[in-house]
């Protein structure tokens, strides 16, 4: 990673309920426990939860970022429990949804500045399509779609790596397989949609891991706590834990995708 940026990771879907935003609370736990500098960055601009999932009551938000009074390093708070930071949205707010460009992209060069104080930026993105989610798709270095085994996930998962490939080329899109029955059920499940992104867009996202299926996760988000905290021994915890030795390499042997982020963030 290039000195002064830090990583940015965005974790995406076509579709509402696939666990996005209970992966990214649990992937930057995961990611503070193998002692990076993490922030986790609330990007559903109109229905941000990542701090309601957490219990959190934030004296400020993304709105004060926004309106110009505060500075996006300001707004970020510590997360003790977890080991990690939160720069929280602002749930329910249709205009941060609907930012004018020059804002948007003002936000998104903030994210920039943030590398001597972070090692990862962790982008918790809408679900859907729209000109927000794309364009902040577009100026990470990784990007991770998380898709089950219902069609319908499926079908908007393709559609989300149809569009980022349009957008970004061969740049980093891996796929994650959430509430799997099994690994192999998983990894079966990747097959069907990396078989439609072959034929169809002439690309091969790899597999960034499978999380299997465990009712720990919803009682964890019931009670507005950390998986790994409150069920260590849990199987999916377990998996977003296996998944970092191939999420962390590029980050440590790979300059080049810090620097192009970089420049289309500044840019």
């Amino acid at each position: 990673m290039s000195a002064g940026h830090a990583r940015l990771i965005a974790i995406a879907s076509g579709k509402g309920g696939v666990g996005k935003t209970w992966f990214a609370i649990t992937l930057a736990h995961a990611l503070a426990r193998a002692g990076k500098r993490i922030l986790l960055f609330d990007g559903d601009l109109g229905l941000a939860n990542v701090d309601i999932q957490l219990g959190l009551l934030p004296a400020a938000d993304l709105s004060a970022v926004v309106s110009g009074s505060m500075r996006l390093a300001e707004v970020a708070r510590p997360y003790p429990p977890g080991g990690f930071e939160i720069l929280p949205g602002r749930s329910g707010s249709g205009a941060l949804a609907a930012l004018p460009p020059v804002v948007f992209e003002r936000l998104l060069a903030g994210l920039n500045g943030l590398g001597e104080r972070y090692d990862i930026v962790l982008l918790d993105l809408a679900a859907g399509l729209d000109r927000s989610t794309r364009r902040m798709a577009g100026a990470v270095d990784t990007l991770l779609v998380l898709a089950t085994d219902e069609p319908g996930s499926l079908t908007d998962a393709y559609a989300v790596l149809k569009l980022n490939a349009a957008d970004r080329g061969t740049a980093d899109a891996r796929v994650v397989v959430n509430q799997a029955p099994s690994r192999g059920a998983g990894e079966r499940t990747y097959e069907t949609l990396v078989r439609a992104c072959r034929n169809f867009l002439g690309i091969e996202p790899p597999l960034a891991g499978v999380v299997r299926r465990d009712e720990r996760v919803r009682e964890a988000i019931r009670r507005q706590c950390l998986l790994l905290t409150r069920h260590p021994a849990s199987h999916a915890g377990a998996d977003v834990e296996a998944m970092l030795p191939g999420l962390l390499e590029p980050a440590e042997h790979d300059t080049s995708h810090s620097s192009a982020a970089g420049r289309r963030l500044a840019g």
